[in-house]
């Protein structure tokens, strides 16, 4: 009988921490983690793990049952020490790993987390970006929260997003809709320009991983400002918003959502610069209507 209860209490085991850990494990790859460390206890378990994977009949049972106590005693402490160090921490702490908000205000959170972009070791890592960081601008406390997918020649050279031409039909946007930059939070995916040979004001598109190891930078922008909406302007922006591999022209004409916060994909200010009458430019306003149907903007 006790074997058949240490049975079942490692399949429930097997059940609840296997997902879990499978997702953090793979959330620390994208970071750019290579190692984790895994103390006696946790050591004991992925072993046993290991062995009934491979369909072994050693005699480790009654490890297994002593073990899983041990350990869980183990997980429950630092499952408290968790739980109260969380609870010390400001509200815009995010989930990914790597990242500590500090300060009190929204402007030091995001000077806090500025400061961690600066020297993020996953990116610096991966290569493929230049050396002049442009992080963010506007309101921290903004209804409207719009989001671009990296600085161009323009914004590297200003040191604010969305400079240049696309800035000022971005500023246009605004005005049209009743508002401006200052009263907006804007940035971008990625915080440095992505560099390519012999560059000049030739940009690239970004790559998925550039993508990926930025993620948790905009992730916690969200929760320090929390914006009523969210705008994802051009393709990398709504891909990494919204997570799936489509067009501006799939993803625009509806709300998504993202960490609970509606997001309308519209087309980047930079593919309208003409001053022709295009589809995508009626596409582009039908969008930014919407978004104040929602916020109820007159």
């Amino acid at each position: 009988m006790r074997d058949v209860l240490a049975e079942m209490w490692f399949l429930s085991c097997v059940t609840l921490l296997a997902d879990p850990l499978i997702d953090y494990l793979r959330q620390l790859e994208a970071q750019g983690q290579t190692h984790v460390n895994v103390d006696d206890d946790a050591r004991l378990l992925l072993r046993e793990f290991y062995k009934r994977a491979l369909g072994s009949t050693t005699s480790a049972r009654p490890a297994v049952v002593a073990a899983p106590a041990q350990a869980t005693q183990s997980s429950q402490r630092r499952a408290s020490q968790t739980k109260a160090s969380s609870e010390a921490q400001a509200p815009a702490q995010p989930a990914s790993v790597g990242l500590v908000i500090s300060g009190a205000t929204e402007e030091e959170k995001l000077a806090s987390l500025k400061q961690q972009a600066s020297i993020w070791a996953p990116a610096k890592a991966l290569g493929g970006l230049r050396e002049t960081m442009v992080f963010s601008a506007g309101n921290p406390r903004a209804d409207i929260m719009l989001v671009g997918e990296a600085p161009g020649f323009d914004e590297e050279r200003l040191l604010e997003p969305f400079s240049g031409k696309a800035g000022q039909k971005l500023d246009a946007i605004l005005r049209a809709m009743g508002t401006s930059r200052k009263d907006v939070y804007i940035s971008n995916i990625v915080k440095f320009r992505p560099q390519m040979p012999n560059q000049t004001t030739s940009n690239r598109k970004l790559t998925r991983k550039e993508i990926n190891v930025w993620l948790p930078f905009i992730q916690a922008e969200v929760n320090i400002v929390l914006p009523k909406v969210i705008i994802a302007l051009g393709g990398a922006a709504a891909q990494a918003m919204i997570g799936v591999e489509s067009s501006v022209s799939e993803l625009r004409g509806e709300f998504h959502r993202y960490k609970g916060v509606p997001v309308r994909v519209t087309y980047h200010p930079s593919y309208i610069l003409n001053d022709e009458a295009t589809p995508e430019k009626r596409m582009l306003w039908l969008d930014m209507l919407s978004v104040m149907d929602l916020l109820a903007l007159p």
